[in-house]
């Protein structure tokens, strides 16, 4: 019996060590480590004031936005990270810097910004979807921008702002997918 209870303790411990390791992982998202300098949450942060800042017509904040996801892309800690995602991750993040730093030298050139926003949401969606949003999120999308091709952009609010038409169509969109 008391090999039994042993066995049974020791079998818990194991279980629930391995199911705390693998809920951590999983749960490696943007809402870890809050207070870090390598938090991925100031990526998403920096995405969403520049989502903002295009919605609002505002090409100068959206410049600001784009040079602070410049500097979140360089400060997020990969080490965390498996092998196949740093890979993924890298692979995600050379293109969106890319249009980050575009986003942050033409700050007088606003349709310039949302198309290489439209670019960019692509890859911050990518990322999501490897990392995790630790928060609910909407992945909302606009029919009529890029010539009626349609683009995505992420938001935090359930209502759309659309950042490819700012004020001129500001309601313009749909929810497409919730994210976690």
């Amino acid at each position: 019996m008391k090999t039994f209870l042993y066995s049974l303790a020791c079998s818990i411990f194991f279980i629930s060590t391995y199911s705390t390791n693998a809920d951590a992982k999983q749960a490696y998202n943007l809402t870890n480590d809050q207070g870090a300098k390598n938090n991925p949450t100031t990526i998403l942060d920096a995405y969403l004031k520049l989502k903002n800042a295009l919605g609002a017509d505002n090409g100068k904040n959206a410049a600001a936005a784009g040079n602070e996801l410049v500097k979140a892309f360089a400060g997020f800690d990969q080490t965390r990270l498996t092998a196949s995602e740093r890979k993924t991750y890298a692979e995600i993040v050379d293109d969106a810097k890319e249009h980050a730093r575009h986003i942050g030298v033409n700050a007088d050139n606003i349709p310039h910004q949302r198309e290489h926003f439209g670019l960019l949401s692509k890859d911050i969606y990518d990322m999501i979807k490897l990392l995790g949003a630790g928060r609910e999120i909407y992945v909302d999308s606009c029919p009529m921008y890029n010539k009626g091709k349609g683009a995505i952009w992420i938001s935090e609010v359930k209502d759309i702002k659309n950042p490819y038409f700012g004020k001129a169509m500001s309601t313009c969109g749909e929810i497409r997918e919730t994210l976690h």
